[in-house]
This record gives C-alpha cells, sequence and structure tokens, in this order.
C-alpha cells in the first residue's frame, strides 16, 4: 500500500515535471545557469523528472513512466508551444527508453539506497541526460552551441546530484534505529 501511494506521488511529480518543463521554456526560453552558460528554462523541472523517473519505474513499473510521458506531453501540447511539447515528448521516450536500457538490468542487482544504486542512479541519468539534451535543443528549434550544451548538462547534473544526495540521506534516515 504504502509503495503504491508513494507510486502515485512520484507518478503525479514525474508528469507535472514534463509539464512545467515545457511550460517554463516556452514562457522564458533560455535563461543564465551560470557565468556564460545558458539552459532552456525547464531544465531544472527536466532534471526532476530524469531522476524521479527511476523511482517511478520501482514504485509502479515501466509502462507506468511511459503512460506518464504522454500524458505529460499531452497537457504541455495544450498549454506550451506544440514544437517544444512534440519535442519534450519524442526526447523523453528516447531518453527514457535509454535509461532503461542501463537502469533496469543493473537496478536488479543492487539495493535501494547504496553506494552501488547511487552509480547505477548515476549512469543510467547520465545516459538520459545526454541523450536529452541534443535531441531537445535540435527538435525543438534552440542553438546546439557549446554554451547551451554545458548549460543544459550543468543544470541538469544540479538537480540529479541534489536528488541522489536525497535519496541517500532518506535511506541512512531510514536505517536509524528508533529512540523511545
Amino acid at each position: 500500500m504504502v509503495r503504491h501511494t508513494a507510486g502515485l506521488g512520484l507518478l503525479a511529480i514525474y508528469i507535472g515535471s514534463i509539464w512545467a518543463a515545457n511550460w517554463l521554456t516556452t514562457r522564458y526560453g533560455l535563461i543564465t545557469v551560470a557565468p556564460g552558460l545558458v539552459a532552456t528554462a525547464g531544465t531544472f523541472a527536466v532534471g526532476g523528472a530524469i531522476m524521479t523517473r527511476d523511482l517511478l519505474q520501482d514504485a509502479l513499473g515501466r509502462i507506468a513512466v511511459l503512460a506518464a510521458i504522454i500524458t505529460g506531453a499531452a497537457l504541455s501540447y495544450a498549454t506550451s508551444s506544440r514544437q517544444i511539447a512534440v519535442a519534450s515528448g519524442i526526447t523523453f521516450l528516447l531518453g527514457e527508453s535509454l535509461e532503461f536500457g542501463i537502469y533496469t538490468p543493473l537496478r536488479r542487482r543492487v539495493g535501494w539506497g547504496t553506494r552501488q544504486w547511487s552509480a547505477v542512479i548515476g549512469a543510467a541519468n547520465v545516459t538520459g541526460i545526454t541523450a536529452d539534451t541534443f535531441l531537445f535543443l535540435w527538435l525543438a528549434g534552440f542553438p546546439v552551441t557549446l554554451p547551451v550544451i554545458a548549460g543544459q548538462l550543468t543544470a541538469k547534473a544540479y538537480v540529479t546530484a541534489a536528488c541522489i544526495g536525497l535519496g541517500v540521506t532518506i535511506r541512512a534516515v531510514l536505517r536509524q534505529p528508533e529512540h523511545a
């Protein structure tokens, strides 16, 4: 029951992240993320979506992830630039397929919240982040230049590192014995 409830929360976060990324990018375009680096305004939301995907897969399965991508893309199509929504949907489907290929087999071998789990999340996310960056920029009509690519990767790395740190911290807290 707890896993299912957590899974539904993750599903809402994932769909919301996809929608937010596309809405923010439609509204604000490129923003500065570090000196000399720019990224699409929705990049931070995408970073959260990429991390949430792995947890959502653990909670509800791969079909739920694919359904969430389609739902997020449909919501985006209704409220954001059509070009950005379509580019996002295609990019998420490709990026997540690549992540499935890495995360799923490796996840079966390691425990949640361990150092190995962090490495599995990191490897899967690097794959998804890289594919997402190049393909989305190209399909959405943004410049595929060094400052934009580096900005996209930097922003997504910030979010991924924060999420991995949060996951490891939660695991450590859950392992602590309760004091009466």
